[in-house]
């Protein structure tokens, strides 16, 4: 961590990170424990929504780990976790719906969507520039080392602006379709459903908060070494 003005407001959204990635952790356990109305597999879900939406090109394929469910749109693929693709949970049905909702926008060409995948690539290799240009250029005080690192955590803080509609719109296609047909009216499902897609959300708002106050950070370290 690069220690600045606002380190300590750092250091609290990540207290309330640790916090809401355990909301997560603890909604998606509970409902992932109760079985949908339709008796439907994460895959199944899947499946029917992207034939529904005329991507019947597009696979849903297993991945190991815990929530690692995702879209791919490079290789076109929704990927589901062992947990979510095999079980008929409500947990399983709400986290499928979302990742389908990512290929809808693709195939719709959202352009939130399109721009958050162009920047993934070169924001990586930025961010791991980042915090050693900041230092080198604070230590030897070379401006211009360190408003390139400033320039870096912009960048990564457009990424996380950019990445909240993208995860938003997700969900609401994600409920939407589920309201219409996978839930086959079950209000319990509706609800655990909203509340496993609401918890997930919160993660990303989380980052976008952590970005900004991080960028706030450096730029306040930026504008004291100019003084």
């Amino acid at each position: 961590m690069i220690f600045g003005p606002y380190t300590f407001l750092i250091l609290a959204i990540f207290v309330a990170s640790m916090l809401i990635q355990g909301y997560l952790t603890s909604s998606y356990r509970r409902w992932g424990q109760v079985r949908n109305a339709r008796n439907l597999t994460g895959a199944e879900v899947a499946r029917q929504m992207l034939d529904e939406n005329g991507l019947h090109n597009v696979p849903v394929q297993m991945v190991p780990g815990t929530l690692s469910d995702h879209y791919d749109p490079v290789r076109k693929t929704v990927n589901l976790s062992e947990g979510n693709y095999n079980v008929p949970s409500v947990a399983a049905m709400a986290v499928a719906a979302h990742e389908v909702g990512h290929a809808i926008q693709d195939k719709v060409r959202m352009p939130a969507l399109i721009l958050r995948g162009q920047m993934a690539m070169p924001l990586s290799l930025g961010m791991n520039l980042a915090p050693l240009l900041l230092m080198v250029g604070l230590f030897l005080q070379i401006g211009g080392l360190v408003w390139a690192g400033v320039i870096f955590f912009g960048f990564a803080l457009l990424f996380h602006l950019i990445t909240l509609p993208v995860e938003f719109d997700a969900s609401r296609r994600a409920l939407q379709y589920l309201q219409g047909r996978a839930l086959n009216g079950s209000a319990e499902g509706e609800a655990g459903a909203r509340r496993v897609l609401t918890a997930a959300a919160l993660t990303y708002v989380a980052g976008f908060a952590m970005a900004l106050a991080q960028f706030m950070n450096v730029f306040a370290m930026a504008r004291s070494s100019d003084d």
